[in-house]
């Protein structure tokens, strides 16, 4: 049977897949090498100081990260800038990070339609961290005050700044748009007084809701652990921390996704939909799981374009 990403989240694996490198990728398919650390000095809280950064080289067409200790931004440049930035948070269950389809390919995708690109490779909560709910969040949120404090070196707008998370990695994306004011961490530098409400927030099969039965058992767990209070369960239930400060959305899932169950994205456009926010939801009979831009049946894509185009992210 073939091993995919969603066998991978289905069995908890940490393993990479072992796929080939080819030495001859072409140069519109190598990682950029421009990487911006997240923090000035190393995270606070590690409790894990021997953890180890696992990843394939590049040229892997499926790289999945584990052991990340110095999170940091991978950043792609548009050729013809519009002024409109989006950070991009690929899932992984809060297991590994996922960091091709739901991430370099993402980026370069954002890049030639004008968007700054900066893949977030953030701290997975379960790996020994003091505050492991909140470690993600802290990523995300100093991941979005540094694009902002940096606008004028990528030639961004900072009120133009989105965010498209994955899986695992559209709860982090949509805990961003919830929780943006949320103390996750200590300042450590001016960046820090900067806000990290995105503009827009694009949600694709996203985990949402921490209640069992409903959540990505995997997610939950890494997350929370594995005996959550109710009161943690209903904080990173992101459905239930909308309010009228939340950004719109645009929301993609496939209600054949055997992972994460279509009812996330529901109850997170319900939520939305109550408290006047902005959103438009995309549906797809079929699609699974995992799939990044690469479905040939849930093509969310463009219609994601439209959408940021509408809301004013771009032009």
């Amino acid at each position: 049977m073939p091993i995919d990403r969603r066998h991978i989240l289905s069995a908890g694996l940490l393993a990479a897949l072992p796929l080939t490198v080819n030495s001859q990728t072409p140069a519109a398919f190598q990682d950029s090498t421009e990487v911006m650390p997240l923090w000035p000095k190393d995270p606070a809280g590690d409790l894990n100081p021997a953890r180890q950064e696992v990843s394939p080289p590049s040229g892997n067409t499926k790289r999945f990260v584990t052991g990340v200790s110095q999170p940091r931004l991978t950043i792609y440049r548009p050729q013809k800038p519009n002024g409109a930035a989006m950070l991009v948070i690929p899932g992984g269950g809060y297991r590994f990070v996922s960091i091709d389809n739901e991430g370099h390919e993402i980026a370069r995708w954002l890049a030639a339609h004008g968007v700054a690109a900066f893949i977030l490779t953030y701290r997975l909560p379960a790996e020994g961290w003091a505050t492991p709910h909140l470690t993600p969040l802290a990523d995300a949120q100093r991941a979005l005050r540094l694009i902002r404090h940096h606008h004028a070196s990528y030639g961004i707008d900072p009120d133009r700044t989105g965010v498209i998370g994955f899986s695992a990695g559209g709860h982090l994306c949509a805990s961003l748009a919830t929780l943006f004011d949320h103390k996750a961490y200590d300042a450590v530098d001016t960046a820090d007084s900067l806000s990290a409400r995105p503009t827009l927030f694009a949600p694709i099969y996203p985990v949402i809701s921490m209640a069992a039965g409903i959540s990505h058992g995997g997610s939950r767990i890494n997350l929370l652990g594995a005996a959550p209070t109710e009161d943690m369960v209903n904080q990173f239930s992101t459905d239930k921390q909308v309010s009228p400060a939340t950004p719109p959305a645009f929301i993609a899932h496939s209600e054949d996704d055997g992972t994460v169950p279509v009812a996330n994205a529901l109850l997170l456009r319900e939520a939305l939909k109550t408290h006047g926010i902005k959103v438009e939801t995309h549906l797809f009979a079929e699609g699974g799981h995992g799939y990044g831009l690469n479905s040939t049946k849930a093509k969310w894509g463009d219609l994601f374009l439209s959408f940021a185009r509408s809301r004013g992210l771009f032009a």
